[in-house]
């Protein structure tokens, strides 16, 4: 397999359109085992943070490290960590490892691989498909690969080996969920959750914190995984952010949650949809159309917008949402509860 690197500078511009971390402890993934971790937790590889440096600070192992960091002289062929996707499986389009800060103990060469399992973990016997073959390892950089096509199979779980020890500051799996829908097309579900599907596909700006993190389950830890944008200083402006829907469906509700931005909220909010078959939809299509009028936003609250005017409930589809800021400030989450429709 002929896998293309990538250049850190291209990693929004290849992803950030059309891709989630799928292993990202944020969207609930999880480091079920692993060969060894004496030096570092092999839980810090899921970390959505950038991995961090503190010189000088020693453990009773030795230097701390932000990152998964085995013992010298391995004498099996390589150390290895086995994750679970936060969503219920994802097809693979890129893989990164991050050997930030490590240098001289950086893992050499890496692969990763997959396996699908509907409700159990993988044992010693699992039979695992490669998803990236062998590829060499520098120090203290970010190694990212764009695999030729996106794997034909989803995944539930993935197993990252360094061959033969060493330490790999984050793991991230570039990918798409493959969600599982409710058969009654009457339930009622979030449209735009991560795990369902929904995808941030556009925004005005993310100065402070970026629009995937709107879709993501629960109400996070801080004002630092939500969507920031900087202060506006030109009058009329508004910010705004796109998502594409993990299913068309019919919009019930809308829930806007300003939680933990208490200085920074926005002054107001407004939500507009529209059905487009493309991925990405420009925030100036004439098609748009109001679902939620300008709605005043208050500090740290979750606010429920009942689409009461029948505008697009129980009528009209919508494949996309965009929500408008006014001026600027800071969103948690965003919600769209409604009703799939059939493809």
């Amino acid at each position: 397999m002929s896998v293309e690197k990538i250049e850190e500078s291209r990693v929004q511009e290849v992803f950030g359109a059309s891709c989630i971390d799928l292993i990202s402890s944020a969207l609930g993934g999880e480091v079920l085992s692993f060969s060894d971790e004496f030096f570092a937790e092999a839980s810090n590889l899921i970390n959505p943070a950038a991995p961090i440096r503190r010189p000088g600070y020693f453990v009773e192992t030795g230097a701390w490290y932000d990152g998964w960091e085995t013992r010298r002289h391995n004498s099996e062929e390589a150390d290895w960590v086995i994750v679970k996707l936060g969503v219920p499986s994802g097809i693979v389009h890129g893989i990164e490892i991050d050997t930030a800060f490590f240098s001289g103990n950086h893992a050499p060469l890496i692969s990763v691989e997959g396996i699908f399992l509907d409700g159990s973990h993988p044992t010693s016997s699992s039979p695992w498909t490669p998803i990236l073959p062998p590829q060499p390892c520098g120090p203290t950089q970010r190694h990212i690969w764009l695999l030729p096509s996106p794997t034909t199979s989803a995944f539930s779980h993935v197993r990252l080996r360094m061959y033969p020890d060493g330490g790999i500051a984050r793991f991230r799996l570039y990918g798409v969920a493959v969600p599982v829908f409710p058969s009654d097309l009457n339930s009622i579900i979030d449209l735009a959750h991560v795990g369902n599907g929904g995808l941030a596909v556009a925004c005005s700006d993310q100065h402070f914190g970026t629009k995937d993190n709107l879709l993501l389950p629960g109400r996070g830890k801080d004002m630092g995984d939500g969507w920031e944008t900087a202060r506006s200083r030109v009058p009329g402006h508004k910010d705004w952010v796109i998502v594409k829907l993990g299913a068309r469906g019919c919009v019930e509700e809308v829930v806007v949650d300003t939680m933990h931005f208490r200085g920074n909220f926005p002054k107001g909010v407004e939500i507009w949809g529209i059905d487009r078959d493309s991925h990405l939809v420009d925030a100036e299509d004439q098609g748009w159309e109001l679902i939620v009028g300008e709605a005043a936003c208050s500090k740290d609250m979750q606010h429920a917008f009942t689409v009461e005017n029948g505008l697009l409930k129980g009528q009209k589809v919508v494949s996309h949402v965009k929500m408008v800021i006014i001026p600027d400030g800071g969103v948690k989450r965003l919600r769209v509860f409604g009703r799939r429709v059939e493809a």
